[in-house]
């Protein structure tokens, strides 16, 4: 079959099975298995250029890959990639799968990491220190490395199965930052009133809730997925506490969360102490994120 008539009847067997980016994802398919057998990246638009031309083929397992991202397979486990700001992470079964939406924390944090620099000049300090809990792939302790240049970066993860996929990331980048198996609410012992910058992605999904993807609900690990209790917020309330510990004064907590939690987070991070409490939201306008500054 000529790849232009595959792609077609690929993105409407996805699309029939509830897949709304099928074309993309037919896409993105090709440009994996033809980088597969050639060695090298190809990019999507490369793939589309090729269908439309006849100057490419249909990949051999095309119809096999399309398969199994028509039983849903997330698209990133078959490809083995996920994209995060201007990182490209490896991920696959054992980590939670990094989203677009996550990405608009760090530039919150790099704002701060920035004054803080200034800070730190003026008063003759010389290293910033942040700290990712909750890490999973690394996708955002890898960013704040990426991004802030000598800034000490930890990310901790309790799952020994995502810290592996954080090491290999870390390794794979070769972003110089610090991959520890710690549970995220008593991570860092001793640090105590000495990070810049704490972030999180926790999980945060209520114990009585599906997620509807099967993506996520069928392949995320659970350990991602779940705060803990009815109101999802039991594991997002314990990593606050552990934040409002570790940050020291002036320092920030930027916590993602639901969008149906963002009063209830800010409610939470005022208990804690923190101040200039701010609800952050996402590129759609979702309040999908909280921030705040420990006391003075």
């Amino acid at each position: 079959m000529p790849l232009a008539e595959a792609l077609r009847e690929a993105a409407r067997r996805l699309k029939t099975v509830g897949i709304e980016s099928g074309r993309a994802d037919a896409e993105l398919l090709v440009a994996h298995l033809v980088a597969t057998d050639r060695g090298g990246e190809v990019s999507r638009g490369e793939v589309m250029a090729g269908a439309a031309a006849g100057t490419l083929d249909t990949p051999k397992g095309f119809d096999q890959i399309v398969a199994a991202r028509a039983s849903r397979v997330p698209l990133q486990h078959l490809t083995g990639r996920a994209y995060f700001r201007n990182l490209t992470l490896h991920v696959g079964p054992g980590v939670f799968i990094p989203r677009p939406e996550t990405e608009v924390l760090i530039d919150h944090v790099n704002a701060h990491l920035r004054r803080r620099a200034h800070e730190n000049e003026a008063a003759g300090r010389d290293r910033l220190v942040a700290v990712d809990l909750a890490t999973g792939s690394g996708a955002l302790a890898l960013s704040m490395s990426q991004e802030n240049p000598g800034c000490e970066v930890y990310g901790v993860e309790l799952s020994r199965s995502a810290a592996e996929w954080a090491t290999r990331n870390t390794e794979l980048t070769g972003l110089p930052v610090s991959i520890l198996v710690q549970d995220a609410t008593r991570a860092l012992p001793g640090w105590e009133g000495r990070v810049d910058v704490v972030v999180s992605n926790p999980p945060y999904i209520p114990t009585t809730a599906v997620p509807k993807d099967p993506e996520v609900a069928d392949h995320d690990p659970s350990m991602a997925l779940y705060g803990g209790s009815e109101d999802g917020l039991a594991i997002p309330k314990d990593i606050a506490q552990r934040a409002s510990e570790l940050v020291r004064p002036g320092g920030l907590f930027v916590m993602e969360h639901a969008e149906v939690q963002a009063e209830a987070a800010a409610r939470m991070f005022s208990k804690l102490g923190f101040h200039e409490v701010e609800t952050i939201h996402d590129l759609t306008g979702r309040p999908r994120a909280t921030k705040g500054y420990s006391g003075v």
